[in-house]
């Protein structure tokens, strides 16, 4: 096991330099001028070139790239173009919310949608079965953004049941109660199509399992249905299924950045929204730079957390 962890963690390295790599590319692509963006429409071609010079966005892109790097490996992203303060000091103080959004919406995708998938397995081609899959058709085709505006509509304005905006009160809010309201709406739009995609791979994992020899035997034996399901299939099952659940946590951390927008969630992702209307570099470099790292650290717990559940990966 501390071979494969080493060998892991290896291997995360050269990751880590190919995503610094294209993110410093695509950002350098972004339409728009930064001295322009920080001195208004009214700055003089002058006033423009010294903020440029000043800025070292007149070096070449190959400078330019190993001047952030050579900060980053120190622990500094630079500091924000526009709000003026240091990038790592704006990005800790929204990675929490984003943080406790896309482990919420995780948590709802993967217990719904492993749950759902079980059902649909054990009761194929019944109206439970039917059910669930023309929900998760729905599911999958609906886009984040559109299904967040209609939760608004329906439980926010016409219901008037849940806040539509925001992590907590403006005035006398902020306890777990008040975050856990405004989480909910976010949190449900955002694990809709992670969850879906749960949903059918579970499924088909079950219904594999289900047709093999062992829990014909199982069930020969005479052990309870619910034992044979959940102890002999299901845990052969999760196998496949642990590192789904690892990409479906790159993709709720991704789909934060509209989510956040459409609920005004105060998280990295409202927060590169702002920083690429402004043309902040930094800003967006170091926010997506952050969210790239932390999609590859989880994929590497998922990569250990099946090699726990499998033994044939750690003797691999």
């Amino acid at each position: 096991m501390p071979g494969l962890i080493f060998r892991r963690l290896l291997m995360v390295v050269p990751v880590l330099l190919g995503v610094s790599v294209i993110v410093f590319l695509v950002i350098s692509l972004i339409p728009g001028d930064p001295a322009r963006a920080i001195l208004g429409t009214f700055a003089t071609p002058e006033n423009i070139a010294d903020v440029t010079r000043q800025l070292g966005l007149d070096q070449p892109l190959p400078i330019q790239y190993v001047v952030w790097v050579s900060h980053l490996l120190h622990g500094d992203l630079g500091r924000s173009y526009i709000l003026h303060k240091p990038v790592m000091d704006e990005i800790m103080a929204r990675l929490f919310p984003t943080l406790l959004l896309a482990g919420a919406a995780l948590v709802m995708a993967s217990a719904g949608g492993i749950l759902l998938g079980i059902v649909a397995a054990v009761r194929q081609n019944e109206w439970p079965d039917k059910l669930i899959t023309i929900s998760v058709l729905i599911g999958i085709s609906t886009p984040s953004f559109w299904l967040g505006m209609l939760l608004i509509l329906w439980f926010g304005v016409r219901l008037a049941w849940l806040p539509v905006g925001g992590m907590s009160e403006m005035f006398g809010g902020g306890g777990i109660g008040d975050i856990a309201r405004h989480l909910l709406l976010p949190a449900t739009t955002l694990a809709a199509v992670a969850g879906a995609v749960l949903v059918r791979l579970t499924r088909g994992a079950m219904l594999e399992v289900l047709r093999q020899d062992y829990v014909r035997t199982a069930r020969a034996k005479g052990l309870t249905e619910s034992r044979v399901i959940f102890v002999h299939a299901f845990r052969n099952a999760l196998v496949g299924i642990i590192p789904v659940i690892g990409l479906q946590a790159g993709f709720v951390l991704g789909g934060a950045v509209y989510v956040e927008t459409v609920f005004q969630w105060p998280g990295i992702g409202r927060m590169l929204v702002s920083a690429i209307s402004t043309r902040d570099i930094l800003l967006v470099q170091g926010g997506v730079l952050i969210v790239a790292a932390a999609y590859v650290l989880i994929n590497l717990l998922t990569d250990l957390a099946q090699s726990l559940i499998d033994p044939r990966i750690r003797a691999s």
